[in-house]
């Protein structure tokens, strides 16, 4: 037998016999899974991504709704909107082995939740007007954070530093919390109407906000605190007597471009955003009613909530193709990637 080693492999070569094998030094490619919640159901279904099938339903409670994870993926959380209670609950999830590790009672009608990039901090919008903050190493609730309107939405910079609150409702803005000096508001961006989806730029400098009234988005610099653009998808003809609204807004990981779903016209609006002027480039049409979406790390596939069909919609983002469709729960929405290394 004769062993070869070389940078990055190693192959093995019987001289006696016709068997050749060769292993790479990483046993396996890290491991990227779609965490996808059923927002009228009881369960989240995970997508493997190298095989774009169903590998886990995984029952969790009623209404599931938002989805957060640390960054390494030691934990995820998982928030049950529970109609029928006057409590919701967070949910600690072991992603390998997929055990629910502990519960926590939060208030009423949690919806999309966010956590800091080491799991530490969650944050999770109730609808009592208030988000709840959890420490994620403690288990406990360790302040709320009064906003008025319907919390709804939240997202963290890249950093861990900042989050950044989107009530529906009256207050028509977005606050900027500093989490790490006691999760105090140090900020507000104002907005056309009341605040929906929200998605952030990797540099921090952009916020990109759906509002109601709008079928595209406002743009603010985070900076500034100030809103520079409206930007407006182009409605096709047979849309233009049809109302809809706009849920699900994301910025493609590498930078280039902003997705946003259109709810009502079954459409997914994608627009460039290297240009001043946010030009649509492409519309994609869906199945059905669309709400949520989130994209692989490498930017290379989309996973698009049709929650009209109860089916997750893949997208190559390159070639702009669908390239399947995969059936889920009920009224999937709310979905994450995680990243599970090997």
């Amino acid at each position: 037998m004769l062993a070869v080693r070389k940078s990055n492999w190693i192959a093995v070569v019987f001289v006696a016999g016709l068997a050749v094998c060769s292993m790479t030094d990483a046993a396996r490619a890290d491991q990227q899974l779609v965490w996808v919640a059923s927002a009228y159901g009881d369960d989240v279904h995970v997508i493997d991504v190298a095989t774009q099938e169903v590998v886990k339903r995984l029952v969790v409670g009623d209404e599931p709704h938002g989805i957060a994870a640390a960054k390494d993926a030691s934990v995820v959380y998982i928030a049950l909107e529970k109609f029928k209670h006057p409590t919701g609950e967070l949910l600690w999830v072991n992603p390998r082995t997929y055990e629910i590790t502990h519960r926590l009672e939060v208030g009423p009608k949690p919806n999309e939740i966010e956590c800091t990039p080491d799991g530490r901090w969650i944050y999770i919008p109730c609808n009592d007007g208030k988000y709840w903050v959890v420490d994620g190493d403690s288990k406990k609730v360790v302040t709320k954070i009064v906003t008025g309107g319907r919390p709804h939405n939240a997202t963290i910079s890249a950093d861990g530093k900042r989050m950044y609150l989107s009530p529906m409702g009256a207050p028509k803005r977005v606050f900027i919390v500093d989490v790490e000096k006691g999760h105090k508001v140090i900020g507000e961006i104002p907005f056309g109407n009341s605040v929906r989806p929200p998605a952030i730029s990797s540099d921090e400098k952009r916020f990109f906000q759906h509002i109601d009234g709008l079928l595209g988005f406002q743009v603010a610099s985070i900076p500034q605190r100030e809103v520079v653009a409206t930007v407006r998808h182009k409605i096709a003809p047979e849309f233009q007597k049809k109302g809809s609204r706009c849920h699900g807004l994301a910025v493609r990981p590498d930078q280039k471009e902003i997705w946003s779903c259109n709810v009502e016209h079954h459409t997914v609006h994608i627009h460039d955003i290297t240009k001043l002027d946010y030009p649509q480039t492409t519309v994609l049409t869906m199945l059905d009613r669309v709400y949520w979406m989130c994209f692989t790390p490498d930017s290379k596939f989309a996973y698009i909530s049709v929650r009209g069909a109860n089916k997750v919609c893949v997208v190559d983002c390159v070639t702009k193709k669908i390239v399947k469709h995969i059936s889920v729960g009920d009224t999937p929405k709310r979905s994450q990637v995680i990243v599970l290394p090997n």
